[in-house]
C-alpha cells in the first residue's frame, strides 16, 4: 500500500532487494530520481514537505513505496521517517540527500537574514540529518551510498546567490569529510554536483543556462555515477570543464567576469 506508514515493534524487513531512501522526492530532481529507482525495482522512502504531491506519486510509482512527509529542516520529523523506513523495509542501500532550497539573497538587506537561514538550514544541517539515521547501520553492514546532491554554485560564491553557494560550498566540503571518515568501510560517499537542471528551481532564473539537462536525463546520469560509488562527479561533464576552469581563475579575473552575472530573484526560498 502506497501510503505513510507508522513504526511498528513487529515490523519486520522486507524481503532483499534494492533500499532507496530519497529527500525532496516530490518534484523536479528528487521526483525523476524517484521515478528512475521504482522503475529498477527499488523499494522507496519518499520524504518531502508536500503530503498531498508526496502521496499521489507513491500512487503512481509502480512497485509499493513509503510516503513520509517531512521538512529536512525538522531533525525530529526527518528522524521519525527514518524510523519507519527502518522498521517497515529495512537498512538502505542508497541515501541520496537532495531535498535543497535556491533564493537569491544580499546580504546588505536585514529582510534576506531568515532566507539565509533557511537555505544553510534546508542544505547543509538537512543533509546531515537525512544520513545520521542509517551511518551506523551502513557500517555494521559493510555496504551502502550516501549521496549528496550539491551543485556547481558550491564551487565559487556567485554573486546575489550568497546563501546558495555557501550552502553548496558546505555540503562539498561535509561530504568530503564524511568520505574520509567512512574509508574502508564498505559505505561509500558520493557527491554530485549538478550544473543546470530543468525543475522549478531554475524556472525562476533570467539568464542563460547552458547545458542544461532535463531532470529524467540528469537522474538518469548521476545514477551511473552512484552505482559505480565515484566519490565526486559533476554532471553534466561540460559544467565540470566548466567547474575546473571558474576554479582556477585569479580572483581580479573571476570578479570582473561575474559582477554583472545574472541573478535569482529574492523572495521565499524555492
Amino acid at each position: 500500500m502506497k501510503h505513510v506508514s507508522r513504526p511498528a515493534s513487529s515490523a519486520s524487513p522486507a524481503p532483499a532487494g534494492l533500499r532507496v531512501f530519497l529527500t525532496g522526492a516530490s518534484s523536479g530532481l528528487g521526483q525523476a530520481f524517484a521515478r528512475h529507482y521504482a522503475a529498477r525495482g527499488a523499494q522507496l522512502g519518499l520524504v518531502a514537505r508536500r503530503a498531498d504531491a508526496l502521496a499521489q506519486l507513491a500512487a503512481e510509482l509502480p512497485g509499493a513505496h513509503l510516503a513520509l512527509p517531512a521538512d529536512v529542516g525538522d531533525r525530529d520529523a526527518l528522524t521519525r521517517a527514518a524510523e519507519i523506513y527502518l522498521a517497515q523495509v529495512g537498512v538502505p542501500d542508497i541515501v541520496i540527500a537532495n531535498a535543497g532550497v535556491s533564493v537569491g539573497t544580499l546580504t546588505e538587506c536585514p529582510e534576506d537574514l531568515p532566507a539565509f537561514e533557511r537555505v544553510m538550514r534546508t542544505n547543509v544541517n538537512g543533509m546531515v540529518a537525512s544520513f545520521q539515521p542509517f551511518v551506523e547501520a551502513m557500517r555494521r553492514r559493510g555496504s551502502g551510498r550516501l549521496v549528496g546532491i550539491a551543485s556547481v554554485a558550491g564551487i565559487r560564491g556567485l554573486p546575489g546567490a550568497g546563501a546558495y553557494s555557501a550552502s553548496k560550498a558546505a555540503a562539498i566540503a561535509y561530504l568530503e569529510s564524511l568520505r574520509v571518515e567512512l574509508r574502508g568501510s564498505g559505505v561509500r560517499v558520493v557527491t554530485l554536483a549538478p550544473g543546470y537542471i530543468a525543475t522549478p528551481m531554475t524556472a525562476v532564473n533570467r539568464y542563460p543556462m547552458p547545458f542544461m539537462l532535463q531532470a529524467d536525463e540528469a537522474a538518469r546520469r548521476m545514477a551511473k555515477v552512484i552505482d559505480a560509488g565515484r566519490g565526486y562527479a559533476v554532471v553534466p561533464w561540460q559544467m565540470g570543464v566548466v567547474a575546473r576552469v571558474l576554479r582556477a581563475l585569479p580572483n581580479p579575473v573571476f570578479d570582473a567576469l561575474f559582477a554583472r552575472a545574472g541573478r535569482k530573484p529574492r523572495g521565499l526560498p524555492l
